[in-house]
């Protein structure tokens, strides 16, 4: 009985899922349909660069990934908060996801437009960090609330009000939103970091 308990358990190790390959493939650009060679020259005509990241996943449905550019061509290099508070809002969603394509790729980013590279690390420990201006605070505690709470409070949302104004909650709660939507998408299919690259701790559930 013992011994067909192990055929069983082994069995069972063979056929597991490889629960950390990609689920969904990067399409090769010479095979790219008519809809997504068109959706990959606004790409690059948009960015200066060929579609990269989790755009080259959602290639497979060129329609969201073109309205997916779009929306972040704004919130990342336009919105009402700037490009460094931006950043940090990025960073939080990331670590509130355990995104690590998104980190590896803004974490850099974050620390060139500003970001003290201690806050940074104190995010990616699931840690306040300590130091922030009151800038970095509003947009941290705000972006904290949205994702754990799913609503912000009213003496945190009126601190980014009187801050940013209506036009600059409504971009700051966008970001969130877009950057969460696109850690969704690589969560889903498992989209891997360059080999090498640094991953976000995993914390215990």
């Amino acid at each position: 009985m013992k011994f067909a308990n192990s055929i069983i358990l082994f069995m069972a190790v063979i056929h597991m899922p490889n629960l950390t390959a990609q689920r969904i493939p990067t399409i090769d650009p010479n095979d790219y349909s008519a809809e997504q060679m068109q959706a990959a020259a606004e790409f690059e005509a948009a960015r200066n660069r060929p579609v990269s990241g989790p755009f080259e996943l959602m290639m497979h449905s060129p329609a969201v990934m073109s309205r997916a550019r779009a929306f972040g061509d704004y919130l990342r290099f336009n919105s009402a908060i700037g490009n460094t508070l931006s950043e940090l809002a990025i960073l939080i969603t990331a670590r509130e996801w355990t995104q690590d394509y998104e980190w590896y790729a803004h974490y850099p980013i974050a620390l060139e437009v500003g970001i003290d590279q201690e806050i940074a690390d104190a995010i990616a420990e699931g840690r306040r960090p300590a130091g922030m201006s009151e800038d970095e605070e509003i947009v941290y505690d705000f972006s904290i609330e949205l994702h754990r709470n799913r609503r912000v409070s009213d003496v945190t949302f009126q601190r980014a009000l009187e801050r940013f104004g209506n036009k600059g909650v409504i971009d700051l709660t966008g970001i969130n939103g877009y950057y969460t939507f696109l850690a969704m998408q690589m969560n889903m299919a498992r989209f891997p970091v360059p080999e090498g690259a640094a991953r976000l701790p995993r914390f215990p559930d």
